[in-house]
């Protein structure tokens, strides 16, 4: 699908990074490995949230002390933010890939299903790090807060630029609205990443995709043979 491919290319290019506005640190090269720290900072956050998690919790995680925390990515903002560019490093491929698929709906259910075996897998916290890690802040984490719902936003825009496709191909009756329907998918998404922290299994959010999947608005068949 050459259209989803321009999507996902044209995602990449105006993304960036966050770490883009971080500026580098000078200097001797660390005694550490900084992408494994940064793997155990983003295990701690996306298990705790934002907030709750204080810089002893890092360090003790990191295997590093404080001053080393700082002097390699800055103060706990800065570290969040790396975390964050690490954490959407593989996320990011993902959506994209499913968005791929050969048809509008076709690219939601892998969305959906994909969602419900990633939000339980046993190999990371459940849920999903981006929806969780900062829903209620106090105001001087609101930087962080903003950053996740711009990223949250762009992830419906894709959903809704697939979506529009669909309509446009003739998959989806006519009168149908991209933008709603992309916000309902995406509030199940995230919903599906809350229930998963509350404890939901895979089969149990996989049920739940199914029924989302249930209400795709489909093209009745007198208006196909015409």
């Amino acid at each position: 699908m050459r259209q989803a491919s321009i999507i996902s290319s044209g995602y990449s290019a105006r993304m960036g990074t966050v770490a883009d506005q971080i500026p580098r640190m000078r200097g001797r090269p660390r005694a550490f490995d900084q992408q494994a720290a940064l793997d155990r900072a983003m295990m701690l956050f996306w298990r705790q949230g934002y907030e709750p998690t204080s810089l002893s919790d890092l360090s003790r995680a990191m295997g590093i002390n404080a001053p080393s925390i700082y002097a390699a990515f800055g103060n706990k903002e800065r570290l969040f933010l790396r975390v964050l560019d690490r954490y959407l490093e593989n996320r990011i491929g993902e959506v994209e890939r499913a968005l791929q698929a050969s048809t509008a709906e076709a690219a939601v259910r892998h969305l959906l299903i994909r969602a419900a075996r990633r939000f339980t897998s046993p190999e990371n916290p459940p849920g999903c790090l981006v929806v969780l890690a900062a829903a209620r802040v106090s105001p001087q984490a609101r930087t962080i807060q903003s950053k996740l719902r711009h990223r949250r936003r762009r992830r419906e825009a894709l959903l809704r630029a697939r979506i529009q496709q669909g309509i446009d191909a003739g998959e989806l009756p006519i009168g149908t609205r991209a933008a709603p329907l992309a916000k309902f998918y995406a509030t199940v998404f995230q919903g599906m990443a809350m229930q998963a922290a509350d404890g939901a299994s895979r089969s149990e959010l996989e049920a739940v995709a199914k029924e989302a999947l249930a209400a795709w608005p489909h093209v009745c068949s007198a208006n196909r043979s015409h």
